[in-house]
C-alpha cells in the first residue's frame, strides 16, 4: 500500500525539467523518503540502481578512481555487473548518504554528464549538510520532506482534492461549517494528531482501522531518535543533546513554555548547551520557535536567538511520550491537564512549519501579553493564537487594537470553534491550520485594506 505524498508532484515536475540537476532529499528518519523515491522510479525508469550506503558498505569504494561519472559507473558495474546503465532511462539512487557524504562531490560530474538521473537521500542530513553543500554547490537541487501533514492524511483516508478545496472555500468565504462537517473534520484531525504523520504509523492505522500498535511504533521511533543522538552527536554533546530532547515534553507543560536550560540538568548553564537545540532542529526531530524582540515587521532578525520554545516536529510522537492513555484522552478532549495547551500549540506549530513558515512568538515581560505564533502577509504582521479552551483572546485583542503595534491589523484564532470574524479576529477550527498559507494567497482582510490605504 503506497500512501500518496506531496513529494510525488515535486518529483514529477523535477523529471519534466530538461535542465534538472541531481536531487538531494533531506528529512528526518522514517518520513517516507526512500519509499516515495522508489515508487516514483518504478513508474518512470527502465533501470533503477539503488545503492544504500548503510546496507551496502562495499559501494563506498566507487570513488577510488575519482569522482567522474564514468569512473563511478565503471566501479558500480565492477561490484555488480547485473546493474544496467541505460542513458536517459536510468535513475541512480544513492540512499543513506549521511554514511558516505563524499558521494556528494560526484553530483557535479553527474550534472555535467547528463546521461543519468541521480537522487540522493538520507536521514540526519541536516546535521552534517554543510559538508555535503560545499562538495556540490551549484550542481544540485534540494528538497526537504516532512512527515505527513493533515492534507496527506486526508488522502490516505480516501478524501480527494475536492474535500481540500471545500475546506479552503469555507475559509475564503468565511462560511461556517455545518454540524456534521465540524464533527467529521475534528474527528479526523484528532486521529491525525494522535497518530502523527510517520507513514508506517499511518499505514498500519489505515490497514487495521484501529489505533492498535501505533503507540509501540511511535515509541520505537523515539528510541531510534535517541540512538541517532548517540551515533551522530559528538563527544559530551551526546549527553547534553539527549538531556534537551528528554526535557521538551515536561517543559511544554509549563505555563511559560519558554525552554529553560537551567531545568535540563543540575547545574546546567546556557553556554554549555549552546547549539544543542539547533542540533535537534537540524536533525529534523524538533521545531524551534524564537521569541520576538517586539511584534513588528520584519520577522527575520527581529528575535532573540537565546530565548525560544521547542516543539516536536511530529505531534504524534509527543503524545506517545505521555501516559499510555493520552491518545484516548486527546480524542475525548479530557484528562490532558497541563499538557492540553502544549499539545494544541504543537499541532499548529507543526502545521505552520510544514507550510514553510518559521516559528516566532512574543511574550512581554512586564505584562500578561503573550502570543503563540506570528506569520505575515504582504502588508501586515498576523498573530496566530491557539486556544485549547473556549474564551476571549485578550492578548490578540490588545495586539490588534493597540496603536503600539501598527504592523498588526488583524489576527487568526485557531480553536475547536467554527469559522467566524469579529473585531479584527478571524476564527478557524484547528483542522483548517494546514491551509493558512493558501488562504492568505487569495484573501485580503478588511482590516488590511484599510491599513494599506493609509
Amino acid at each position: 500500500m503506497y500512501l500518496k505524498r506531496k513529494i510525488d508532484t515535486f518529483l514529477e515536475e523535477w523529471k519534466a525539467d530538461p535542465d534538472r540537476k541531481p536531487l538531494i532529499i533531506k528529512g528526518c528518519r522514517q518520513v517516507g523518503k526512500t519509499e516515495s523515491v522508489l515508487h516514483f522510479a518504478s513508474e518512470h525508469y527502465e533501470s533503477i540502481l539503488e545503492i544504500n550506503f548503510v546496507r551496502d558498505e562495499k559501494y563506498k569504494g566507487i570513488i577510488l578512481d575519482g569522482y567522474e561519472a564514468a569512473n563511478i559507473i565503471k566501479n558500480i558495474s565492477l561490484i555488480d555487473p547485473s546493474k544496467q546503465f541505460i542513458p536517459g532511462k536510468t535513475l541512480i539512487f544513492f540512499d543513506e548518504i549521511t554514511e558516505f557524504p563524499e558521494i556528494a562531490t560526484a553530483l557535479k560530474f553527474f550534472a555535467i554528464d547528463r546521461r543519468f538521473d541521480v537522487i540522493c537521500s538520507g536521514s540526519m542530513l541536516g546535521v552534517n549538510y554543510k559538508r555535503i553543500e560545499s562538495n556540490s554547490v551549484g550542481y544540485k537541487t534540494d528538497y526537504y520532506m516532512y512527515s505527513m501533514d493533515f492534507e496527506e492524511f486526508l488522502w490516505a483516508k480516501g478524501y480527494g482534492e475536492e474535500t481540500v478545496q471545500d475546506l479552503l472555500s469555507h475559509m475564503c468565504e468565511l462560511k461556517p461549517f455545518n454540524e456534521l462537517e465540524m464533527k467529521v473534520y475534528h474527528s479526523l484531525f484528532y486521529d491525525f494528531s494522535i497518530l502523527g504523520g510517520m507513514p508506517a504509523v499511518v499505514k498500519e492505522y489505515i490497514e487495521k482501522n484501529t489505533f492498535e500498535g501505533s503507540l509501540s511504533l511511535q515509541r520505537q521511533l523515539i528510541a531510534d531518535y535517541r540512538e541517532d543522538i548517540r551515533k551522530y552527536a559528538q563527544g559530551v554533546d551526546q549527553t547534553r543533546i539527549s538531556n534537551v530532547f528528554n526535557r521538551i515534553a515536561p517543559q511544554l507543560a509549563k505555563e511559560n513554555k519558554k525552554f529553560q536550560i537551567s531545568k535540563v540538568a543540575s547545574g546546567a548553564r546556557f553556554r554549555d548547551y549552546r547549539g544543542c537545540a539547533e542540533w535537534l532542529v537540524d536533525a529534523g526531530m524538533v521545531n524551534i520557535c524564537y521569541c520576538m524582540d517586539f511584534p513588528e515587521l520584519p520577522l527575520g532578525g527581529n528575535f532573540d536567538p537565546d530565548v525560544f520554545k521547542l516543539y516536536f516536529a511530529d505531534t504524534g510522537l509527543l503524545v506517545s511520550m505521555l501516559d499510555d492513555e493520552a491518545q484516548e484522552d486527546l480524542r475525548a478532549n479530557k484528562n490532558l491537564g497541563v499538557y492540553k495547551g502544549a499539545l494544541y500549540e504543537n499541532m499548529i506549530g507543526e502545521a505552520l512549519v510544514k507550510q514553510g513558515y518559521k516559528l516566532y512568538y512574543y511574550r512581554r515581560e512586564d505584562s500578561m501579553l503573550e502570543e503563540d505564533f506570528f506569520i505575515r502577509s504582504t502588508f501586515a504582521l498576523i498573530p496566530v493564537e491557539v486556544k485549547a479552551r473556549s474564551g476571549r483572546s485578550k492578548s490578540m485583542s490588545t495586539l490588534v487594537h493597540s496603536e503600539r503595534y501598527p504592523d498588526i491589523r488583524y489576527g487568526f484564532k485557531l480553536s475547536y470553534q467554527n469559522i467566524g470574524h469579529e473585531e479584527g479576529i478571524y476564527s478557524f477550527p484547528y483542522f483548517c491550520a494546514f491551509l493558512l498559507k493558501r488562504f492568505l494567497s487569495s484573501f485580503q482582510a478588511e482590516e488590511e485594506n484599510k491599513g494599506s490605504a493609509l
